[in-house]
């Protein structure tokens, strides 16, 4: 009998401790997989979602071009917030995602200069035309217009400007922008162009001086979001969040235009 007991014993501490893993493992925060330029704006948002649900996000940054890539061959990650919606529709054409998401937000670009470049901060880059041809300029940041929408706008900006094949030789490419923002603050280069997302931060604008490109001189910046196939309720709830008026208030402060405007 106690033998009997022994084992009944045994059994319930070993269900005991497999429900205990499960529920650690469960209790795991969903991923989500954000556009670099989202940095400080979904830091804050994430830290007030979960002072007053509970619930904690984690939040890995880079190029959105990257994760599309990433996602398609299978990376973990339940929430997708990319800085070009054509990722998402992409993603949604193969299946890999709950729907067709949802735009959260449009992003700027801007000329990021640091302190003692010799260049200006001219949002309509005709400074930088002269210092190409004056010799001021020899290197400037910009995000890799490969895989990152941020380079791709900037791409066509410098394009519009008519500065392109002069400055391509001289680029220094981010591999997301907020590495482009790096290169472009820290005197490796003499500017570059940034997310005005980025330079609005206290800890990016004290290091230089900016100015906000035109926005007719490029593709919008339509930023989607979209929750991937198998995400968790915790992630509908955070992707539910970026629709209230706390969050998107949180980020139009740091520079973002809303849907709706």
């Amino acid at each position: 009998m106690r033998a009997v007991c022994l084992i009944q014993r045994i059994v319930l501490l070993c269900v005991l401790a497999f429900s205990l893993t499960a529920s650690v493992r469960g209790a795991e925060p969903p991923t989500v997989a954000a556009a670099s330029d989202l940095k400080f704006a979904l830091e804050e948002v994430a830290a007030r979602f979960e002072r007053e649900t509970g619930q904690r996000m984690r939040l890995v940054f880079g190029s959105s071009g990257n994760f599309f890539s990433q996602i398609r061959q299978g990376a973990p990650f339940h929430l997708f917030m990319s800085a070009d919606e054509d990722f998402v529709f992409r993603l949604a054409d193969q299946g890999l995602t709950q729907d067709r998401g949802r735009l959260y937000a449009y992003g700027r670009i801007g000329l990021m200069v640091p302190r003692g470049s010799p260049l200006k901060a001219d949002g309509e880059l005709r400074d930088l035309a002269q210092a190409l041809r004056d010799g001021r300029l020899k290197k400037f940041a910009i995000a890799n217009p490969e895989h990152a929408p941020y380079g791709a706008r900037a791409k066509e900006a410098l394009q519009h400007a008519g500065v392109w094949a002069d400055i391509e030789p001289r680029l220094v490419l981010g591999e997301n922008i907020s590495q482009a923002a790096q290169f472009a603050t820290s005197g490796a280069t003499q500017g570059g162009i940034i997310a005005l997302s980025l330079a609005k931060a206290p800890q990016v604008s004290a290091l230089g001086e900016f100015a906000l490109i035109p926005e007719s001189w490029h593709r919008r910046l339509a930023q989607r979001m979209v929750l991937l196939r198998g995400a968790p309720p915790a992630a509908r709830a955070f992707y539910d969040y970026l629709a209230t008026p706390s969050a998107q208030d949180i980020m139009r402060r740091h520079g973002f235009a809303m849907p709706d405007e």
